[in-house]
């Protein structure tokens, strides 16, 4: 009987181990995942290359993201789209979200939007926002921007998390878009929250990048994610693309951790898209 409990129990510690070690290679090993987009508003030989980072809550992929933004770089983007959560309202260190933009804007221009975890930390958001004032970082609020790509004209329209307005009345996503989606220009919409993707479809919006599903945090084999907030269970946007109408959505597993600190079968991803 004690040669048998041995015997169970390595078997049990190794199979602990095990688990214990695939965990942390996944959740630190970063998955580079491309999207290819056509479209006629985009003149021939021309293209634009976009890398999403979403949801990085603080976690670093070596000292000062240095893995991170080396991927990154290798992409070669035209621009670097950051679709919120940068800070992490749980475990804030608002250096580091500070030092990876920095860096970041010196591979390509960056063009950020605050997730809701942004609106839970105003101070550290507000020193976020200060000192990202000196780097190649646009920091849009409810604005939208054009930036040229050769003989190309893109508009880039970039919405705050709605938990930044108190009691937001039903509608407000509707109300923003309807006054910053306006030109005939390729669109990309940056907006934290895949949930109201039946609302961006209703604006002339070719492409969304958003996250916030943290791709389901735990992903079952051929169903999908486990839950997401404001999503529940089984979330319809977990990760990947979407299509309606003429609007494309990307959504982003993310890159790092908040309240649960691990996720399973759903590496940390970065994403790069390419439009011609």
């Amino acid at each position: 009987m004690k040669k048998k409990l041995k015997t169970a129990l390595i078997i049990f510690f190794a199979v602990v181990l095990c688990f214990v070690t695939y965990i942390i290679l996944e959740n630190n090993t970063i998955s580079l995942t491309q999207y290819d987009i056509n479209s006629d508003k985009v003149s021939n030989g021309n293209k634009l290359t976009i890398v999403h980072v979403s949801d990085l809550h603080n976690k670093e992929f070596g000292k000062d993201n240095k893995r991170l933004l080396k991927k990154i770089e290798s992409c070669n983007p035209d621009i670097i789209a950051v679709t919120g959560d940068i800070i992490d309202s749980y475990h804030t260190d608002v250096d580091v979200a500070i030092t990876f933009m920095q860096k970041a804007s010196e591979i390509a221009p960056c063009y950020f939007i605050p997730g809701n975890h942004e609106q839970r930390v105003p101070d550290e958001y507000n020193t976020f926002k200060e000192e990202l004032e000196g780097f190649n970082v646009t920091i849009l609020e409810n604005e939208a921007v054009e930036f040229t790509q050769k003989e190309d004209t893109f508009s880039l329209i970039g919405l705050i998390d709605p938990n930044f307005v108190f009691d937001y009345p039903t509608g407000y996503i509707s109300t923003q878009l309807s006054t910053l989606s306006a030109d005939d220009n390729y669109t990309v919409l940056l907006s934290h929250r895949p949930e109201y993707f039946e609302t961006y479809t209703s604006f002339d919006v070719d492409l969304v990048l958003s996250g916030h599903a943290h791709g389901g945090q735990f992903r079952i084999p051929f169903i999908g994610g486990l839950f997401a907030p404001d999503q529940g269970a089984f979330p319809k946007y977990d990760s990947g693309m979407f299509s309606d109408n003429n609007t494309e959505m990307i959504v982003s597993r993310g890159l790092g951790n908040s309240v649960f600190p691990f996720r399973l079968n759903n590496p940390p991803e970065l994403i790069t898209i390419t439009i011609e």
